[in-house]
């Protein structure tokens, strides 16, 4: 079972960073720092001043920045590397102690996974910005902050359950990437003609 804990640790933890890299590293830091779950020792690599510190500002920019149409899209295209990278360096940590190619393969599945969460959550609110009310960025924004946050505590309490979770939910994203895709397109192709007009 254990080994299936790791998974529901690194899946379910690079997911969230996917969606909001911010928000998971200041859960992870707080948890590890105020004792309110047990987990495992190599989460105190979060367990920092600076970290939870710097984790909390930023989370406050990217909240704000994420409820205003368009701004959300630049956000999300600056942390087109962030998310995936942060996905990547919190499934190493959920290992402890690893070969490096046990190490290596980890990073590769929590960036794979955190970035498919990005290009998800990316993807839906380009289409979104195209409405003209800016009610949906608000929900959706709120959304996303409140699954980060169910996510994480899942993840924290019950790893086995986040592991069935994320599974279904990466499935998912296979499942609709080519909806995702040319809704992603569709969305670029409309911003070159509209430049190419101007």
């Amino acid at each position: 079972m254990q080994p299936i804990a790791t998974l529901g640790h690194a899946l379910g933890f690079s997911m969230a960073a996917g969606v909001n890299v911010y928000a998971t590293v200041a859960i992870l830091g707080l948890t590890s720092r105020l004792g309110w779950v047990e987990l495992p020792s190599q989460f105190a690599l979060f367990d920092s001043n600076v970290v939870i510190g710097g984790a909390l500002l930023l989370y406050v920019v990217e909240f704000v920045a994420d409820k205003i149409p368009w701004v959300d899209s630049v956000w999300d295209a600056v942390h087109t590397l962030i998310r995936p990278l942060g996905g990547a360096v919190i499934a190493v940590a959920s290992l402890g102690e690893a070969t490096p190619m046990t190490a290596g393969l980890m990073a590769l599945l929590g960036g794979s996974v955190a970035a498919g969460a990005h290009l998800t959550k990316a993807s839906t609110r380009a289409a979104a910005n195209t409405s003209p009310e800016p009610v949906s960025n608000w929900v959706l924004s709120l959304a996303e902050d409140g699954f980060v946050v169910a996510l994480g505590i899942l993840t924290m309490t019950y790893p086995v359950a986040a592991f069935a979770v994320t599974s279904v939910l990466v499935l998912l994203m296979l499942l609709f990437l080519g909806t995702i895709s040319r809704a992603a397109w569709r969305w670029l192709g409309r911003r070159s003609q509209a430049a190419t007009r101007a």
